[in-house]
């Protein structure tokens, strides 16, 4: 088992500003148009699902989600 972790982008609908932060607990976000952009490593895909599951709670509409390649 790899302790490796693999980056994901998260686009989800709306601009998100910084009173989300608490609620996102780490991931870092990026504005793009009228989206935002959450950026997270995880261990596994269980711990993907973990905040795919958080954003749903909030009430956010995901619209991609993109698995990024290590350099």
């Amino acid at each position: 088992m790899s302790n490796q972790q693999i980056l994901y982008e998260i686009t989800v609908r709306g601009v998100l500003d910084m009173s989300w932060q608490d609620f996102l607990d780490g991931l870092s976000t990026t504005i793009e148009g009228e989206n935002t952009i959450l950026s997270c490593s995880v261990p596994d895909q269980s711990a993907l699902y973990g905040i795919i599951n958080r954003l749903r709670d909030l009430g956010l509409e995901l619209i991609a989600i993109e698995r990024k390649e290590s350099e």
